[in-house]
């Protein structure tokens, strides 16, 4: 009895130890990626070269707008090369104010398709 004790002790405590283990690689994980992610923003921001918009072909090709100074440059971007294609005016770009729409909230694209999906079940209940 004593034995059998003493077994589920000592497995609670590996347990408890792996668990803290766990939670430390966690947390060294989650503050190393942050500093990671900052040291990357800091090294890519600059005041001379921009993407301003992206626009996908295909799964590995683009086209893309870029700003080079004060020239804009359009340039596509397949799987193994670059090619520029031809330099824009900035009077015929639409530009926008600097901006950058807010992103969604996952809970309020979960509550958009929720509310998408009630709605095509009850399309399907009136036919």
């Amino acid at each position: 009895m004593l034995l059998t004790i003493s077994e589920t002790a000592d497995s609670y405590m590996q347990f408890m130890t792996v668990l803290i283990l766990f939670l430390f690689v966690l947390t060294v994980t989650y503050f190393v990626t942050r500093w990671v992610a900052g040291y990357q923003k800091g090294r890519v921001s600059n005041a001379n070269l921009e993407v301003v918009e992206t626009i996908g072909l295909t799964g590995n090709k683009y086209i893309q707008i870029l700003r080079i100074g004060q020239k804009y440059l359009a340039v596509a971007i397949c799987k193994d090369t670059v090619t520029m294609l031809t330099e824009i005016s900035e009077q015929d770009l639409i530009l926008s104010d600097g901006s950058v729409p807010k992103a969604m909230s996952f809970k309020n694209i979960l509550d958009k398709m929720q509310k998408k999906t009630i709605l095509e079940k009850e399309d399907g209940r009136d036919e």
